[in-house]
């Protein structure tokens, strides 16, 4: 191409491209190498917009913004404090007995002992006949890992930090009322884009807020009616596993196998028989199923439903920058961008992939929203 060539149409569409796709690999890298900054304050952001709906109740009945903020954050880290002082020697017992547990189930199912054994005998054969006779003994050499309690503290400890920094952050945030919001708007020149920010922000607040405040509730009922559940049929520690189970209930798709296999795994030593043991986890699973199908569509309803691919990529790609962590936090994130493209025309492309409605019927109901409005 000449040095004096015009660039043409495509010719700027693919350098776009490229840059966007440089600019999404230098993003993921710094939210990589930076994590231990960035998740509190993403931590911190998503705390706020749930808690938002308290602060706002309670400025309509003449409490300051700074005192409501204070004290909600000051409940919230006291209940957290008492919820993690309460589980930690539940959750250290489970831990620590997880190797007897695992003698137990496997006691639970030495009647299919010799099946198993004649399938690894003859696994073993084809592995010697396809290795030959001739093979020198090999030295074992175990390299000795670090405790799993002292892992555990580590993690446990950077956890702690990062909670506190993010609701430091987010009383700061609930504190300053509007004052964040009117810096970012004071930047722009013209009163028409000053206007068209300061309503996109309150929307976007309002909608997120709403959206994180309802699902913290919800996965609190959750965790509430398991822990119930399994408290009336007998199961050991059942505050614990309702916290887990409000906890994992923000993980989509995983979240509840995880807690249901925990729970069968545990159910497996405390109870007899293999029947009664499996009530336990089909317990889990089947509130978590009414829940999900129903009771949060019904209550969040379908205006911020999702793809279920991207919530899936999404946490995906979450869990591996950030871990359990950011795994938790992958769909409230999914939410504000999803929000933040049904506010933005130059977005609109991508809020219509996150969507989990079909285009069609968003185009059909789109003319009616509008004149509802």
């Amino acid at each position: 191409m000449d040095a004096q060539t015009p660039l043409t149409n495509p010719d700027i569409t693919t350098i776009k491209r490229v840059l966007i796709g440089i600019f999404i690999v230098i993003v993921a890298q710094v939210l990589f190498v930076a994590q231990d900054v960035v998740m509190p304050m993403v931590l911190g952001l998503l705390i706020a917009l749930t808690l938002r709906p308290i602060v706002r109740f309670a400025e309509k009945r003449g409490i300051p913004a700074g005192i409501s903020a204070f004290l909600i954050i000051l409940v919230l880290a006291g209940g957290l404090g008492f919820g993690a002082y309460s589980l930690s020697g539940p959750v250290s017992n489970l831990i620590a007995s997880a190797p007897e547990t695992g003698i137990q189930i496997r006691e639970k199912f030495a009647e299919y002992r010799d099946e198993i054994k004649a399938v690894k005998d003859a696994s073993d054969q084809v592995q010697t006949l396809a290795q030959g006779t001739d093979t020198a003994e090999v030295q074992k050499v175990v390299v000795q890992q670090p405790a799993l309690l002292s892992a555990a503290a580590s993690k446990t400890f950077v956890g702690l930090t990062t909670f506190v920094v993010a609701l430091i952050l987010a009383m700061f945030l609930l504190s300053t009322g509007t004052l964040f919001y009117e810096k970012i708007v004071g930047i722009l020149p013209l009163m028409s884009e000053k206007k068209r920010a300061l309503r996109v922000i309150y929307d976007v607040e309002r909608q997120v807020s709403r959206y994180l405040f309802t699902i913290s509730l919800i996965n609190a009922a959750l965790g509430a009616a398991i822990g119930l559940c399994l408290w009336l049929y007998g199961m050991p520690n059942p505050f614990m596993w309702g916290c887990i189970a409000a906890v994992l209930n923000f993980l989509p798709f995983i979240g509840a196998w995880v807690g249901a296999l925990a729970i069968a795994a545990t159910a497996l030593v405390v109870y007899p028989t293999l029947g009664s043991a499996l009530i336990a986890p089909a317990i889990y699973l089947g509130l978590t199923t009414l829940e999900g199908n129903f009771l949060t569509p019904m209550i969040v309803g379908r205006r911020l439903e999702l793809n279920i691919v991207a919530v899936f990529l999404t946490v995906t790609v979450w869990g591996w920058l950030w871990g359990l962590l950011g795994a938790l936090m992958a769909v409230p994130i999914l939410v504000v961008v999803k929000v933040l493209c049904d506010n933005f025309e130059s977005m609109h492309d991508l809020g219509q992939f996150l969507s989990g409605r079909p285009v069609v019927e968003e185009d059909e109901e789109d003319p009616v929203e509008a004149s509802a409005s």
